[in-house]
Parts: C-alpha cells; sequence; structure tokens
C-alpha cells in the first residue's frame, strides 16, 4: 500500500521552529521527487518548496532563507525544517511524490505536476 505520511505539525510562537517530516512507504523512493504544499483557510493551495531525487532543492520565494528541505532515502523520509515562522504560514501542509524525478528543475512544472502521491496533510500554526 502507498502511504506518505506527515508529522511534526503543530502551534508555535512566531520566530519559531519546526521540523516537519514525510515519511514513505509503498514505492521506490528513492526515484521520485518530492514537494511541500501547504494550504490556509480560504486560500489556494501553494507549492513551498521541492527536492529531485538527487537532492536538488527549490524553493518558494516567500519561505527562501528561512526553509530546508531534506530527503533521507535510507529512512523514505523528507524533511521539512522551518524556521523563523511567521503568522502567514499558518496552513496545513502536505507532502507529495511524483514519479518524475527531476520535476523540482521544470518551473512550469515545478508546482503544478502530477505528484502522484499525497498524504494526510499536518496542521502549522503560528501565533502572534
Amino acid at each position: 500500500e502507498v502511504q506518505l505520511v506527515e508529522s511534526g505539525g503543530g502551534l508555535v510562537q512566531t520566530g519559531g521552529s519546526l521540523r516537519l517530516s514525510c515519511a514513505a512507504s509503498g514505492f521506490n523512493f528513492d526515484d521520485y521527487a518530492v514537494g511541500w504544499f501547504r494550504q490556509a483557510p480560504g486560500k489556494e493551495r501553494e507549492g513551498v518548496s521541492c527536492i529531485n531525487s538527487d537532492g536538488s532543492t527549490y524553493y518558494a520565494d516567500s519561505v527562501k532563507g528561512r526553509f530546508t528541505i531534506s530527503r533521507d532515502n535510507a529512512k523514505n523520509t523528507v524533511y521539512l525544517q522551518s524556521n523563523n515562522l511567521e503568522p502567514e504560514d499558518t496552513a496545513v501542509y502536505y507532502c507529495a511524490a511524483d514519479r518524475n524525478k527531476w520535476i523540482c528543475s521544470i518551473p512550469y512544472l515545478r508546482w503544478l505536476g502530477t505528484y502522484n502521491y499525497w498524504g494526510q496533510g499536518t496542521r502549522v500554526t503560528v501565533s502572534s
């Protein structure tokens, strides 16, 4: 059974940090690119960060310098280290895997690719 399971969300104050995890199972994780997305109440889903199978990384402008994406293929897990959090970062965060291992490198597909598998989301709330 294919699964992506996010964890690590919670309530933090402005300026705080969280590390989100995305644990994968049921498919060949090494060959997939993984993206982190978020959806705030009343807003459309947006791409946050993306990591290709080779570890190359990409970020939305809104999180550059504050968020760091990484992957541990031995653990089938992708992480999103989120520092200096702001109230605007409040959202449900989702990870998704795309079998195009280079999709993060393609600007017009980075956030709009097929993304074959999705997790259920983890909620991040940043209080001011």
